[in-house]
């Protein structure tokens, strides 16, 4: 149960990013009003997917080690980079891959912690 609690806390704080990213994006060509900003879904949803996931995450801390749990929060680094090279098409180089991967086997280090 603790790891699927501290996935969803992943998933959350993923998806709050990548609705931040969203939300800016929409602002681009708009007017820069605060009341229009304001208005944007895509805000709404990234503070609401923030919020549930600090919540999750107080669930996680409630039941596993910080220091098992904390570094395993690093696969937002691989979520994040590959929706932003396939969703945003942003470039992503050969040493930002190794470093995905190096993240990627300290995470399958920890599991075996857990």
């Amino acid at each position: 149960m603790s790891l699927v609690l501290l996935l969803l806390a992943c998933g959350l704080t993923c998806l709050g990013q990548v609705a931040q990213k969203f939300a800016v994006e929409s602002w681009r060509d708009q007017p820069s009003s605060l009341l229009h900003k304001l208005r944007s879904g895509w805000l709404w949803l990234a503070l609401f997917s923030l919020g549930l996931g600090l919540l999750v995450w107080l669930l996680v801390l409630q039941r596993m080690e910080v220091g098992v749990a904390y570094p395993m929060l690093s696969l937002n680094f691989v979520l994040i980079t590959l929706i932003a090279r396939f969703v945003f098409h942003e470039p992503i180089d050969r040493r930002h891959w190794f470093g995905v991967a190096l993240v990627i086997g300290g995470v399958l280090l920890l599991s075996r912690h857990a």
